[in-house]
């Protein structure tokens, strides 16, 4: 089913909703939901996007991102529909909760 892509101001209204409770918020970035993490060391950024890839390959939703030692850099889009979307919202909220900081686990409900 292909996802509508969601105007400026929804797309501001899920921003300000999913940043809420993080200390290091996401962006919109080249048409992106961007966000860097950066964890303790390698293990735990690779324990991040193994939890994360299992919940993309679930949502058959892949996010675009790489991986250089400690540090992951995500870049979030629907392609089929050309920009971001709520899925690409609920894989952010995902990925805050597997980063593992409580307080960026806690960002309010997307819904």
């Amino acid at each position: 089913m292909k996802q509508i892509l969601l105007d400026s101001t929804e797309l501001s209204t899920r921003l300000n909703r999913l940043n809420s409770a993080l200390k290091n918020p996401w962006e919109v970035v080249d048409q992106k939901l961007h966000k860097i993490f950066v964890f303790k060391n390698f293990i735990q950024a690779f324990g991040f996007m193994t939890q994360g890839a299992i919940a993309a390959e679930k949502m058959n939703h892949h996010p675009q991102w790489s991986n250089v030692y400690k540090t992951v850099e995500i870049n979030l889009t629907t392609h089929e529909s050309g920009g971001i979307t709520t899925l690409d919202f609920e894989l952010a909220q995902m990925m805050e909760q597997f980063s593992g900081d409580p307080r960026d686990a806690k960002a309010a409900p997307l819904n």
